[in-house]
């Protein structure tokens, strides 16, 4: 457990409750389930919902019944402090890899966010991370069908692209080439088959399933020990130690601010199409891995520290594929969404919070 409130992520909650676009009287009273809830997306889908049913009236008057699925009650406890004595708020304590998995009682919503997010993970354990991806995601569908879900939202991710060497923009009908006999491919064909999977369940009983298809999130709320790109750029320039590529870089990147992040995914929840998917990226945060590395060097640490490349052979690291595209977000701003923080700004309350909670 933090040692003390980190006033970027409650900021960036309170944020996120004032989005007029979310529907929160429609979530008033209903259960929401959260998979993945002690991760970083899941875990802020989790305080946004509960910061709703302390700040907003008619959700204080018919409070969203909070969900959280976990398989430990310890690491919850860590993870959500004071949330997890409160009223409206529960964990269900399940694997989702089991065959007898269930939720006892309503759901109304589900919003979908285990995930292996760990590339060394990927190469690792490739079985698993295709087991946990597949398996998991069908037995929550066959659990939004028996519940007769109102609306849910899985979340993917960009990797579902593949490849492309052209630089353009990205929108949701365009397939690149992933290599299905590399190993590290399994997460990105995992996701493909997911998303498949959540399509063959809307057609045939009706599951009312959007996806969202995620640039790199990073914000205020990510925990010390991640160790994806942006934490690594992150802490050193916490630590004014030079920024470490174990690539060329030349890998383009696509992300966006957790808080923007997590209003698109309660928006998706109630307003999104069913059966179809979204990309959710701030576009104008696109850049090259090499070049996000000079910029956390330059302008972040002020030239205090150097990018340097050791560049090993192989791929133990676990690193996607190189790919040069620009996600499209148009279809989810069709939904009235905009990102708020650009990529200093996210950058910056990326490392306040980090400071914060040490």
């Amino acid at each position: 457990m933090t040692k003390e409130k980190d006033p970027y992520l409650e900021e960036d909650l309170r944020e996120i409750v004032a989005e007029n676009e979310i529907d929160w009287e429609a979530l008033a009273g209903c259960s929401v389930l959260v998979t993945g809830s002690t991760g970083l997306i899941g875990s802020l889908l989790v305080k946004a919902l509960c910061m709703a049913n302390q700040t907003l009236a008619f959700c204080k008057e018919k409070p969203i019944r909070v969900l959280a699925l976990i398989r430990s009650r310890k690491k919850a406890k860590e993870v959500f402090g004071p949330l997890y004595t409160e009223e409206a708020f529960s964990c269900v304590v399940a694997d989702l890899m089991q065959e007898e998995f269930a939720v006892e009682g309503e759901v109304d919503y589900i919003l979908h966010a285990a995930a292996q997010t760990a590339s060394k993970e990927m190469v690792e354990h490739p079985v698993e991370t295709i087991r946990t991806a597949v398996k998991g995601t069908e037995h929550l569908l066959a659990l939004a069908t028996q519940k007769k879900v109102r609306g849910m939202v899985y979340l993917s991710s960009m990797e579902v692209y593949g490849s492309f060497l052209d630089g353009r923009r990205v929108i949701e009908e365009m397939s690149g080439y992933v290599d299905p006999l590399a190993v590290r491919s399994n997460y990105p064909l995992a996701k493909r088959l997911c998303e498949n999977l959540c399509v063959a369940y809307h057609q045939e009983y009706g599951v009312p399933v959007r996806i969202a298809r995620l640039a790199q999130t990073f914000g205020a709320g990510v925990l010390p020990t991640d160790h994806r790109v942006f934490a690594q750029f992150a802490r050193s320039v916490m630590e004014k130690k030079d920024i470490v590529l174990h690539t060329r870089g030349q890998s383009e990147g696509n992300y966006c601010y957790t808080a923007d992040t997590v209003r698109a995914l309660l928006m998706l929840l109630t307003k999104g199409k069913s059966g179809e998917a979204y990309n959710i990226a701030n576009e104008e945060m696109h850049r090259k891995i090499a070049d996000l590395a000079e910029f956390a060097a330059g302008t972040l640490a002020e030239g205090r520290i150097r990018v340097v490349y050791e560049i090993p052979e192989g791929n133990s690291f676990g690193y996607a594929a190189d790919t040069r595209m620009c996600l499209d977000a148009s279809r989810m701003r069709e939904l009235s969404w905009e990102p708020k923080h650009g990529l200093e700004d996210s950058f910056r309350r990326l490392i306040a919070s980090l400071a914060v909670r040490g």
